[in-house]
């Protein structure tokens, strides 16, 4: 699958568009004479086949045994993916700054605009899909197709105690790092920084500052070494999203924005919302929880074969790593059970066509915007 996004204007980032592009398929004898096409209705004979696929795909389950090794040792499956595909796996997710536009700088910053105009082609907003299922292979959609992330140098030195009290998480209430900023970003599972650098290159507000964590140590260390890892702007730590022993290094209603992109899908489904309720507590009143993930239905999950559903809609790939597909109701329910409240929960399916092959590729993503409520009688 090669451009797999729809092309638009570069002013779209700042201005209202039409939602996830505006290229549909009206006439299915030019299915290949585009890469992908927006909003794709699905025909109930499509999608009573997928359901088929998928009861057929799950009738076989993983052995107890195995699963529990899955779920013990998952940070070194991801830690293994990681030393093996290091920061050429995933493209930087500039399209992030038009799904969410609360990322972005305001529209008057200089390093934007610049951005904008060096950065016209398009991306799909998609998470890992090289072992979605067997058989699947969209190497050339997630390499990384710049060098920002393929040129590394240490990372700048910082002050001895500062680097101490980092690497050791100590935080209090008013000293702990980005203590002094005025808007926080975290993004949870941040993989190599495909996120993380976009905002730090192109948000330049001074008051920002970006933390960063993933449950793969290997990760982590590649976002650290990397020649746009700044620790005045930046702090990447090594977290489980799982584990309710050990605290962000946040106090809690700090932030104003958490991302969460292909990240909840590889929890167990039984410990996804005492995670969401954690992170809740992070936020500000008013602040965002903003997600992206795979949705019921999608290729991904259709590819995958008998013997490797782990329980209802949640996978393990043939690299030992894991993957749930959602629906629209079991976000919101995660999410309000949280306390947040929702601003946007959309099912997104595109059509992705390999003309080459003559492949037609349908994909399925959910996007949600979920706010904290500001406090009874605030303003």
């Amino acid at each position: 699958m090669a451009g797999p996004y729809p092309e638009r204007a570069p002013a779209v980032v700042s201005a209202k568009r039409q939602q996830f592009g505006s290229r549909f398929l009206n006439d299915p004898a030019r299915v290949f004479h585009h890469n992908a096409w927006d909003n794709v209705e699905w025909s109930e004979e499509q999608a009573a086949a997928a359901e088929r696929k998928v009861r057929e795909n799950s009738t076989q389950r993983v052995c107890q045994e195995k699963q529990v090794d899955y779920e013990v040792n998952a940070y070194k499956y991801w830690n293994e993916f990681y030393k093996i595909h290091e920061n050429r796996f995933f493209k930087d997710r500039h399209w992030l700054f038009t799904e969410f536009p609360e990322l972005a700088p305001s529209p008057d910053q200089n390093d934007f605009n610049d951005w904008l105009s060096e950065n016209k082609r398009s991306e799909v907003p998609e998470g890992r899909s090289k072992e979605d299922g067997p058989g699947l292979k969209t190497e050339e959609q997630h390499m990384c197709s710049s060098d920002s992330l393929g040129h590394k140098t240490q990372m700048p030195p910082v002050e001895g105690d500062v680097t101490q009290k980092l690497s050791r998480l100590e935080i209090c209430a008013d000293e702990f790092p980005g203590s002094s900023a005025t808007y926080r970003i975290l993004e949870v599972g941040c993989g190599v920084g495909n996120t993380v650098f976009p905002i730090l290159q192109t948000n330049r507000d001074p008051g920002l500052f970006v933390y960063c964590c993933d449950f793969s140590s290997t990760a982590v260390e590649l976002v650290q070494t990397d020649s746009a890892y700044d620790p005045c702007r930046c702090f990447a730590f090594v977290h489980d999203l799982c584990d309710e022993d050990t605290s962000y290094p946040v106090p809690g209603e700090s932030l104003d924005i958490i991302i969460l992109i292909f990240v909840l899908s590889a929890v167990v489904p039984d410990k996804m919302q005492k995670a969401i309720n954690r992170l809740s507590r992070l936020l500000k009143p008013g602040g965002m929880m903003l997600l992206r993930d795979y949705g019921r239905y999608d290729m991904a999950q259709l590819r995958f074969k008998k013997g490797q559903c782990l329980s209802e809609n949640f996978y393990v790939r043939g690299d030992g790593t894991r993957v749930y597909f959602f629906t629209q109701e079991e976000l919101d329910t995660l999410f309000t059970t949280a306390g947040l409240e929702k601003v946007q929960n959309l099912v997104d399916r595109r059509l992705q066509v390999n003309r080459g092959k003559q492949l037609t590729m349908y994909r399925v993503w959910i996007q949600c915007k979920y706010r904290k409520p500001l406090l009874s009688g605030a303003g």
